[in-house]
């Protein structure tokens, strides 16, 4: 994918420290954040809410209510698990971004056996893991109910995924009209989260009894408690959609970079691919010197980055899992039976019977929820493969970095559409839960390589965050494992 790499032993900063498989990082002073306070707080964090719309569709608005319909609230703690290993996975990889001001893919690319190895397994993650629009197939049935009143059955698939494509299409002519991907995606979904959340809370509210919020608490906290004859399927994609899950989580160093964190003020980002083609982007990283003031400047922007990630995007997606299983619990009758991707408009044909209104500002909840999400998903597959091919492929690097994400950006909208009618949204939801297992496993083991090989001993990750690398590639691991081994069964019987 690249020139010949040098090997690890010989690609040494100046200091002989080791930097991989790709040409040295330059050096320069960190740069000054804003003084750490809530009112700086507010003013500098954002990716963790791009990661939270991203966050909210697949895991809250559809597999929670199912997993709630089918086995009840008490297997509500595999979300609680999920949600606090990978804020600790995000902020490792944010730590790489931090110190280098490149995206843990490029991380991952100076690891042996080279770029052209893992840009190329991490490229291929991504197509497997996003490259169905499994948010906009999901949308699409709502976007039919609002325009019908009606529930989707098998005889509108056509219909549905016409909508399916347009909703495609319509997200990636957004993702290419500001001057700077990050900022739109930031300032949209800063907006989702406030109509979802008050919607939300104002519904629960008004249909939930008291007694049933402590029933619902409850369940993210029964840890160890299983159902009989649990769908492991469906498991693993519980325990991978709540959060972000695979590309999803590491896609958060990226926007970290573009929004300039830390060194990631130093290298630039990715500008918006019709009138951002002047923002600039190094293909390699700068470092700073350990010194008294730079490690003070370090200290404040991992505080950022923890109230950015810790939260914004854990506490939020706890609190939207819980609004969206707490109303699924009440509204879907014992025993119910209800398809996932459908599990939103039931939900809102079933607030209709107080009130019509309920009707239509329900669905327009779900709107928000999948689209954005599907906004999401769709950027995070097209920078991360941006990344990896301005890192990796140097003939790419004489045009805008830009240009290079508006033809990738293209590509992924023709194959989104051309997905849509290989499957329904169900197909598609359970590809992207049974591939970001894998992804979540093989690059928490990934990263703790890096931030203890690579980084300077002064900001390496201290042992006990070393260990909850190790509990989430291992988590997620055991899942993996356990899903390939029924995939396996069910093939051979």
């Amino acid at each position: 994918m690249s020139e010949k790499p040098a090997t690890e032993k010989e690609s040494t900063h100046s200091d002989n420290r080791p930097h991989g498989c790709l040409p040295p990082w330059q050096s320069d002073d960190l740069p000054k954040p804003l003084p750490f306070g809530f009112r700086n707080s507010l003013r500098t964090i954002g990716p963790g809410a791009i990661l939270l719309v991203g966050s909210i569709g697949m895991g809250e608005w559809i597999v929670g209510p199912l997993i709630v319909a089918e086995y009840g609230r008490s297997i509500l703690w595999i979300a609680t698990i999920a949600f606090v290993l990978q804020s600790f996975l995000n902020l490792e990889a944010i730590r790489y971004t931090l110190y280098t001001g490149e995206p843990i893919m490029t991380g991952f690319m100076r690891l042996r056996p080279g770029p052209g190895c893992w840009g190329g397994f991490y490229a291929f993650c991504a197509l497997g893991q996003l490259g169905a629009p499994a948010a906009a197939a999901a949308c699409a049935g709502v976007v039919f109910a609002m325009a019908t009143g009606l529930m989707p059955t098998d005889a509108d698939v056509t219909s549905v995924r016409w909508i399916t494509i347009a909703l495609v299409i319509a997200a990636a002519l957004i993702l290419v009209s500001g001057r700077k991907v990050e900022r739109v995606l930031e300032r949209m979904s800063w907006a989702m989260i406030l109509y979802v959340f008050i919607f939300l809370t104002v519904v629960n509210i008004a249909f939930v009894p008291l007694a049933d919020w402590g029933r619902t608490a409850g369940g993210f906290v029964q840890f160890g408690t299983f159902p009989e004859e649990v769908d492991i399927l469906l498991l693993a994609v519980f325990a991978a959609l709540a959060g972000s899950g695979g590309v999803g989580n590491l896609a958060i160093a990226s926007w970290f970079r573009d929004k300039g964190f830390g060194m990631g003020g130093k290298v630039g980002g990715i500008g918006g691919a019709l009138f951002g083609s002047d923002v600039k982007l190094e293909p390699v990283g700068k470092t700073f010197p350990i010194t008294p003031t730079n490690l003070k400047r370090w200290k404040d922007w991992w505080k950022y980055s923890i109230v950015d990630q810790s939260i914004l995007w854990a506490g939020g997606c706890l609190i939207g899992m819980f609004l969206m299983v707490n109303l699924a619990a009440i509204l879907f009758p014992d025993g119910a039976k209800v398809s996932g991707v459908a599990a939103g408009v039931f939900q809102a044909g079933e607030m209709r019977k107080l009130w019509q209104g309920f009707w239509i500002l329900a669905l327009l909840n779900g709107f928000w929820i999948l689209f954005s999400t599907h906004l999401a998903n769709l950027d995070v597959l097209t920078r991360t493969v941006t990344d990896i091919v301005w890192t990796g492929r140097e003939s790419v690097r004489n045009k805008p970095v830009a240009r290079l994400y508006g033809i990738l950006l293209l590509g992924f909208t023709v194959l989104g559409c051309g997905a849509a009618f290989i499957g329904g949204a169900k197909v598609l939801l359970l590809i992207l839960g049974a591939t970001a297992g894998p992804i979540t496993a093989i690059s928490s083991f990934q990263i703790l390589h890096i931030n203890t090989s690579l980084l300077p001993p002064e900001i390496r990750p201290p042992v006990w965050r070393r260990v909850m690398l190790i509990l989430c590639g291992s988590f997620y691991g055991i899942i993996s494992i356990a899903l390939i081994i029924r995939l396996v069964r069910t093939l051979s019987s």
